[in-house]
């Protein structure tokens, strides 16, 4: 049976859900019938552009698809998706999955009373970078994470770090273990053009060990979107935006008789990867799952993971803005 998929939401972000679910019917993947925003102008718009119909009432997709591509602003999520997913209709949700831990767990259920699939965006697993290092992580001890962002009008209904840190804080937890304790989580952030958490730094620390320093700012001046990290005998450099990922470990040293020739050197790979849109890659596991019956590639447990650990870091951050008078945040 071909997969019949529409899109809720086609903003900025729904604007590429809607290319991509294009794409892949174009190719015989899927059956791509609707878009649906609450705008008709743009619902319209984007429906011409795509060739599918368009609604502003998502209840009327039941009955009508398979899966849907959720990209509404978060408020919404939990509402949209619990319904459908209730009516047996599968859902890959934006990050962050929900506004708290408890419209997380009513999705989560949701799914599992309408034996639905349920996936959360989170994107950077499907950036070709990360894709080609997984296999070789192993133990990793010390992250360093720079995601920084020019500002924009865009995702403002979150601070950055619902917006911008959460995928790091995905990652990190999932390059660790999901079953890894989290056991100290130490955050500053201030509001710089809103009255919003715009840049903010968190420390959190794991029962293996490991400890991640993530920094991320939606107030820079450039893009960048790096992670950098250390593991026994390697050093590890990802550059998401490049997509570029490099493992510098020791090498054995050379068969010599010259006391430079004992000492070890430093072999640099770099890692060969798949030229994929992240998008892309994401909604075609998300295809492929429902059509396999298979687990969630990001399941809701993973997602309600992350914003479990990023409410710890806005907790923290708002103790230390009490702290240090830097006034009432906005939550």
């Amino acid at each position: 049976m071909t997969l019949r998929t529409a899109v809720v939401g086609v903003g900025h972000l729904g604007r590429q859900h809607a290319r991509i679910h294009r794409a892949l019917a174009d190719e015989g993947a899927a059956q791509f019938v609707s878009v649906c925003d609450l705008n008709e102008e743009t619902a319209r718009s984007v429906a011409e552009e795509r060739s599918v119909k368009w609604m502003r009432d998502w209840r009327t997709m039941i009955g009508e698809v398979d899966a849907v591509s959720i990209a509404t602003p978060t408020e919404s999520h939990a509402r949209i998706a619990c319904a459908l997913l209730d009516a047996g209709i599968h859902v890959l949700v934006e990050k962050p999955i929900a506004r708290n831990l408890a419209e997380a767990d009513e999705m989560i259920a949701a799914a599992e009373r309408g034996r639905s699939l349920l996936q959360v965006g989170h994107l950077e697993r499907f950036n070709p970078a990360l894709v080609a290092l997984r296999p070789h992580v192993r133990n990793p001890l010390y992250f360093e994470i720079h995601r920084v962002g020019q500002f924009t009008a865009r995702s403002l209904d979150v601070d950055v770090v619902l917006d911008l840190m959460i995928h790091d804080l995905d990652i990190v937890q999932w390059l660790v273990g999901n079953e890894v304790e989290v056991t100290d989580v130490r955050a500053v952030g201030i509001p710089v053009l809103t009255n919003r958490v715009d840049a903010a730094n968190a420390r959190i620390e794991f029962a293996s060990g490991a400890v991640a320093n993530i920094t991320a700012s939606r107030v820079g001046t450039e893009k960048i979107r790096k992670m950098r990290f250390f593991q026994p005998h390697d050093y590890v450099a990802v550059d998401y935006q490049t997509r570029f990922a490099s493992i510098s470990s020791l090498a054995p040293p050379a068969m010599s008789g010259s006391a430079a020739a004992l000492w070890p050197g430093v072999q640099v790979q770099h890692l060969e990867t798949r030229d994929v849109e992240p998008l892309r890659a994401e909604t075609e596991a998300f295809f492929n799952a429902v059509r396999a019956n298979a687990p969630s590639p990001v399941s809701g447990a993973e997602g309600r993971r992350a914003l479990a650990l990023a409410l710890r870091a806005l907790e923290r951050i708002h103790e230390h803005a009490h702290v240090a008078g830097v006034g009432d945040l906005q939550r």
